[in-house]
């Protein structure tokens, strides 16, 4: 990390001032320099970011998810596609892996870190000691890969004594174009250096320590030269394929009561999933047609519509239509039947009807939601668990939604990888 030695952070990991190694197993030699280079970002010339590959997604999304040193990882990298399961048994990593793509996506969103890490302690790794300055903390990142080609952030934060970001690292082709350190640890601020290519090759500023700088970069940088140009087309590439993540942690016992009306946008515990019924069933009968489909292959006996009743002060309850006269409340339903049910809804939806906060300057059709759930499979049957992976992988394959799940043993998810759009990751090989 860039404040802490690796030897002090009991790491084998580089520091923020040298390059970043592509390996995913440790560097034999850890940096005996505690802090970070001071050079600028590479004047190097580089290709122009506004020349898009045809190979390249037109979607920014995110590639792989880095661990240096976090919970339970150290130097582990994850590939993620369009539909990627985290398998592994309980205390693998499965949930900390996840938790960390959740922050990463918070902080591209411009929330603080004492808003991301309540318990930042919990996310250093147990056995990393201290260094002369009684300094612990955790290193995460990410490639989001998109039309400006595959964009590398690395962020180091420190969680003890006081949680501050003490280096992040924004690279795309070798370059580096975004740079910071925290130069002075009286002082609530990091140095940031960007690159300018004007009449200085690059800027130097102060960031807060408790923001991601790319994330901030829109604000700061005017866009007048080719380098600031790349600078904010990168940064926000970078941003829009962390924003529009959605956790979904369905809660039976909170989905069997009715629920208020309210904005019709589902929570991630999906308590509110009677009341997005009632919104999906009215606004879109195409999506709607889809659910019924769905909950009819995953859920027991006859099932001809799933819909939502009133039933006063303003509530509603969820129903199945048994076509009969006879409607069976969800209060009824097994926990399988309601995740089942909560899941399929979620992948047959959007940002517009899901709790997200999307990147309001970019066009919806340039973005895509990424949907985060552990223990995907819990409580499911072979025969839902089949259901829907087989409508997850057909979802994600449309290119506007992709799924990073956690599953304990993905031997039952094999398919995944025949429908061309996913992975299973085993986190224990």
């Amino acid at each position: 990390m860039s404040v802490f030695s690796a030897s002090a952070m009991s790491l084998s990991e580089p520091s923020l001032s040298e390059p970043l190694s592509e390996r995913s197993s440790p560097s034999p030699s850890p940096s005996p320099s505690p802090t970070p280079s001071a050079a600028p970002p590479s004047a190097a010339p580089s290709p122009s970011p506004s020349r898009t590959s045809p190979s390249r997604p037109e979607r920014p999304c995110v590639t792989e998810l880095r661990l240096s040193a976090f919970a339970a990882h150290r130097g582990a990298r994850f590939p993620l596609g369009p539909l990627t399961l985290l398998a592994g048994p309980s205390g693998c990593g499965k949930t900390s892996a996840l938790r960390a793509y959740e922050a990463l996506a918070r902080l591209g969103g411009g929330a603080a870190l004492d808003e991301v890490f309540p318990d930042p302690g919990a996310c250093v790794p147990e056995r990393a000691r201290p260094d002369a300055q009684h300094r612990r903390g955790f290193r995460i990142g990410c490639t989001a890969d998109g039309p400006h080609g595959p964009v590398r952030l690395d962020l180091a934060v420190q969680a003890e004594p006081g949680l501050r970001v003490v280096g992040e690292r924004l690279t795309v082709g070798g370059r580096v174009l975004l740079e910071t350190a925290l130069r002075d640890p009286r002082r609530r601020a990091v140095q940031a250096t960007w690159y300018t290519a004007g009449s200085t090759v690059v800027t130097r500023a102060a960031l807060p320590d408790d923001r991601l700088g790319t994330a901030l970069l829109p604000l700061r940088v005017a866009g007048k030269t080719d380098g600031q140009r790349q600078v904010l087309a990168v940064a926000e590439q970078m941003v829009v394929a962390l924003r529009s993540v959605f956790v979904c942690e369905p809660r039976p016992a909170r989905m069997r009561g009715p629920a208020p009306v309210g904005t019709g946008r589902l929570m991630r515990g999906c308590d509110n999933l009677a009341a997005v019924l009632r919104r999906t069933r009215t606004e879109c009968g195409r999506r709607h047609g889809l659910l019924v489909e769905a909950v009819r292959a995953g859920c027991a006996g006859p099932v001809v519509d799933v819909l939502a009743e009133p039933v006063g002060d303003g509530r509603v309850r969820a129903v199945l239509d048994r076509g009969d006269g006879v409607r069976t409340g969800f209060e009824r339903l097994g926990d399988g039947e309601l995740r089942y049910t909560a899941l399929a809804l979620v992948l047959l939806t959007g940002p517009g009807v899901l709790d997200v906060d999307p990147v309001g300057e970019v066009p919806a059709a340039l973005q895509t939601l990424t949907v985060l759930c552990d223990d995907f499979g819990t409580g499911l049957d072979p025969r839902q668990r089949d259901e829907l992976l087989r409508l997850a992988a057909r979802m994600c394959e449309r290119g506007h939604i992709r799924l990073t799940g956690a599953v304990s043993d993905g031997a039952w998810a094999g398919e995944v990888g025949e429908a061309g759009q996913g992975r299973v990751v085993d986190l224990v090989r």
